[in-house]
């Protein structure tokens, strides 16, 4: 293994969204740092099965859906 290119593996400290911490190593940071997560598995519908809801931002959704109402898509 070549020695100087590999980024350092280290010990961060990282808070969930429920402000419970753990211990972990990465490559991210420096030694001692704290990331504070903004979605995690406890709070993310991803995972905790709840709805999702979508959001149309600059009309994007409404235009696919005036786009495509002729082929059965249900809002």
């Amino acid at each position: 293994m070549k020695q100087g290119i590999h980024p350092s593996y280290h010990k961060i400290n990282v808070i969930m969204t429920d402000g419970s911490t753990f211990e972990t190593h990465t490559t991210w940071g420096k030694e001692g740092d704290t990331m504070r997560l903004d979605i995690d598995p406890k709070s993310h519908p991803a995972w905790t099965g709840g709805g999702h809801k979508l959001m149309d931002t600059g009309g994007q959704i409404s235009k696919f859906s005036k786009r495509y109402q002729n082929f059965g898509l249900k809002s």
